[in-house]
């Protein structure tokens, strides 16, 4: 009884030992994206680490272990619906210009300075309360990486988005060649090998992505910190001190490109075991005869908010469909609806997908539902609308188990939205793909969380990993390409070609002497 009860004590206080404190930093209050932040930080509590949170939500989820402490950034709720309300995502363009990350810098900056001052994020840096590692999302908020300085600390950079793009790469001197890895704002179903003018237009997207970050967003991030500290660090000088990358994406679901020593892939980690249904929703679903069909638009974008017009479209198509469909509708009712449309403000998304009875999943192409989709191996149409989804939804249909009708295609009809969802319920090489590419999804050594706790805690064991680190990130951009070494041979060609065409003049103007001696 007695070494069973020292094994436990020896056991806690070994716990205890590799216990880290942990400070989160996500002030985006979209509630799809702290789906994700409580989900990864519960993660870290529940393997034994003392977590403190700054975010809009405070933290509902059951811990197994460890404990999380919110700093909740007040207001942030409610500013970030004002902020999602007022824009009209629904008329965004399909093909994004390529001066796009503008108007995400200047949407966001807000957010970013509201929480350095706010007073609840001062109060915890006026505390004598230290960190052992600081993670933050990464939306163009380097700003925020002032919280690892502040602690001296090691920084760890998550990306919910894809993770084929330039802004969270650059950091860890990953640095995309234009020639074939597209920027996540330009459309990418071309082939695999662009053409002339697709790598000319894709260089356009990251020279301004170059030119924003250090002439808009680092100035602007200067302003910020010296604002809310009295001895801040310049942001160039922070910019690359990131020790790890978690990136929410997967190999499975994007194409081919290199990544970093200190870069790691987590997509889907928010995904657990599916639930019981409830009782109303787990009845529609066995009994449908035909199967299901799911429509859902995410958090951020609102089915009532589809023009009338889309409405009845989607009505009518529904309407000459043998399938039970299950549409996430935020409003009481709906006008019109078929007996075979069931409407609900929020259903259990990852428990439906999980069904055997689920045949299509009708989505807005949301880099997190393609996962949840993926995982279950569902086909999709893609309904894509905004931001990186355009993107998502051509990759999604370049692996073969989705078809695409962004919400503004100019081929947005009933014809077509019925003959898309027709071909997607009747062509079983959709499935056949989703479930292909489900089981690349699964086919992993660790499951997804594990995959980032440890590696989160690998970082604080060895002080940051500096081992991992790329050492292009302290090159500037001429010494990288090479551009001095190629300007040298170049003038040195040139110089060689200066003197032997002089050499070769002077010798021909002596044969040409030596001829007309010869003559005369």
């Amino acid at each position: 009884m007695r070494l069973t009860q020292l094994s436990i004590i020896l056991l806690f206080f070994v716990q205890c030992s590799h216990s880290a404190r942990i400070l989160g930093v996500f002030p985006l209050a979209g509630k799809s994206l702290n789906i994700l932040y409580n989900r990864l930080m519960k993660g870290l509590a529940d393997a034994g680490h003392d977590v403190t949170v700054i975010s809009a939500y405070e933290n509902k989820l059951p811990l197994i272990n460890g404990s999380i402490t919110d700093v909740i950034l007040t207001g942030f709720a409610e500013e970030y619906d004002i902020i999602i309300n007022e824009e009209n995502f629904l008329d965004s363009p399909e093909e994004y210009p390529f001066y796009t990350v503008l108007y995400y810098l200047v949407l966001f900056e807000p957010i970013w300075n509201n929480t350095l001052h706010h007073p609840n994020v001062q109060k915890l840096l006026a505390s004598n309360k230290q960190f052992d590692l600081v993670i933050t999302e990464h939306l163009w908020n380097d700003c925020l990486k002032v919280f690892a300085h502040f602690y001296n600390c090691p920084l760890v950079v998550f990306t919910s988005m894809g993770g084929i793009n330039t802004w969270v790469n650059d950091q860890v001197g990953n640095f995309f060649l234009p020639s074939y890895v597209n920027h996540a704002m330009k459309l990418s179903g071309e082939s695999e090998e662009m053409n002339f003018a697709q790598r000319a237009h894709n260089l356009l997207f990251y020279i301004t992505d170059y030119v924003y970050k250090h002439y808009y967003l680092f100035p602007n991030s200067n302003a910020m910190l010296k604002s809310a500290f009295s001895n801040p660090p310049d942001i160039e000088d922070i910019y690359d001190n990131v020790s790890l990358v978690l990136l929410g994406s997967h190999a499975s679901l994007r194409p081919a490109a290199p990544l970093s020593p200190n870069t790691v892939e987590i997509g889907g980690f928010h995904i657990d075991p599916p639930k019981k249904l409830p009782k109303d929703l787990q009845e529609i679903m066995d009994n449908a005869k035909h199967g299901v069909i799911y429509l859902s638009m995410g958090s951020h974008l609102k089915s009532r908010d589809f023009s009338e017009d889309r409405k009845k479209m989607f009505l009518n198509v529904f309407g000459r469909l043998k399938q039970t469909v299950l549409w996430k509708f935020e409003d009481e009712t709906l006008p019109g609806k078929p007996d075979n449309v069931f409407t609900k403000k929020w259903l259990p998304q990852m428990d439906l997908l999980a069904h055997p009875n689920m045949k299509l999943f009708i989505t807005h192409g949301g880099y997190g539902s393609l996962q949840e989709t993926i995982y279950h191996g569902v086909p999709v149409l893609a309904i894509s609308v905004a931001a990186d989804q355009h993107n998502n939804a051509f990759q999604a249909v370049q692996l073969g188990f989705a078809l695409k009708l962004s919400y503004n295609d100019k081929r947005f009809s009933e014809e077509t939205l019925f003959n898309q969802i027709r071909e997607l319920l009747d062509n079983p090489k959709y499935r056949e793909n989703a479930q292909a590419r489900s089981r690349l999804f699964h086919d992993r050594p660790m499951k997804p969380l594990d995959t980032a706790v440890y590696w989160i805690e690998y970082v604080i064991r060895n002080k940051g990993a500096d081992h991992l680190r790329l050492s292009s990130t302290k090159l500037s951009w001429y010494k990288l390409y090479l551009i001095d070494v190629f300007a040298v041979f170049l003038i040195s060609l040139l110089v060689l070609y200066r003197i032997v065409s002089v050499l070769l003049a002077k010798i021909f103007k002596k044969e040409q002497r030596k001829q007309k001696l010869k003559k005369n």
